[in-house]
């Protein structure tokens, strides 16, 4: 199976992650879809969060399951500590552990600045900052718990916080959003900083233009997509399948030396392509 942009998912060797459990929030659908299924490909147990959607987060366990691995759905508001908490603890029960936290789930509320509500503001920043904090402090309670397994993982665990280019890049119009991002990549460089002795690796990926319904209008017709298409050196729209492969990627071994490091997987976005003519 392969992407209409060219990310294969046949890449992922089978037994990157074998033996591990991962807990994938928002991944029902989008990024968060790919990369659980991806996370699976590779060997790993994976519990499907979701807050609503429930046939879309069984679709996606049921693709999950059928590469041999155990795969399971949960619903859970990831802004709602109590929730938050009884997702983690249902999985240590049935899953045995947490190996791998991908802090995925995030949404946008977007207006001008001056008609921003603070509902619209608040409720960005409960999920997509809040949300990553709270995951991550119930993931990183359960490593510290567990310690090193040598013949699973050279880490007592792995999260991987799902960030964007907008980290960096301002954003008009979504300064809800820029800021929720913004907030994430400190949080995340934080957590690294003091979770690195106890070896705990915290990473972040920050996606550029990918193909999800979030930003269907940027890119469903060739009029749109031309336009994008400015901001991206590489000549094309990303697709969910190449945020899985760095998640994967992160997740592993393979990368075991990263650590507080955010990965940009976005065609070149922020190297500032209007500048390639001058400036």
């Amino acid at each position: 199976m392969s992407s209409p942009e060219g990310a294969p998912q046949d890449v992922i060797p089978g037994n990157l992650l074998k033996g591990q459990k991962a807990l994938v929030t928002g991944a029902n659908s989008g990024i968060g879809r790919a990369t659980a299924i991806a996370l699976g490909r590779a060997g790993a147990d994976v519990v499907v969060n979701y807050v609503a959607g429930r046939e879309e987060a069984e679709k996606v366990v049921g693709e999950i399951a059928s590469f041999g691995v155990r795969a399971a759905a949960y619903e859970a508001d990831v802004s709602d500590e109590e929730q938050v908490v009884a997702m983690t603890d249902r999985m240590v029960k049935e899953f045995g552990t947490v190996d791998i936290l991908v802090a995925n789930a995030g949404l946008q509320r977007d207006a001008p600045f001056t008609d921003m509500t603070l509902a619209q503001w608040q409720k960005v920043l409960d999920v997509n900052l809040t949300g990553q904090f709270l995951c991550a402090r119930e993931a990183t309670k359960e490593f510290l718990r567990r310690g090193v397994v040598p013949e699973v993982s050279r880490a007592a665990g792995k999260i991987i916080c799902m960030s964007s280019v907008h980290q960096i890049i301002p954003w008009a119009g979504h300064v809800n959003y820029a800021s929720s991002k913004g907030g994430v990549q400190m949080m995340m460089e934080t957590l690294a900083q003091e979770l690195a002795p106890k070896k705990i690796r915290v990473n972040a990926i920050a996606p550029g233009a990918i193909k999800t319904p979030i930003n269907r209008d940027a890119w469903d017709t060739p009029e749109a997509q031309q336009d994008l298409l400015r901001l991206i050196p590489y000549d094309r729209v990303g697709a969910p399948e190449d945020i899985a492969h760095a998640a994967v990627a992160l997740a592993s071994d393979l990368l075991d030396y990263v650590v507080g490091a955010t990965l940009y997987v976005d065609g070149g976005m922020t190297l500032f392509p209007g500048f390639a003519t001058g400036g």
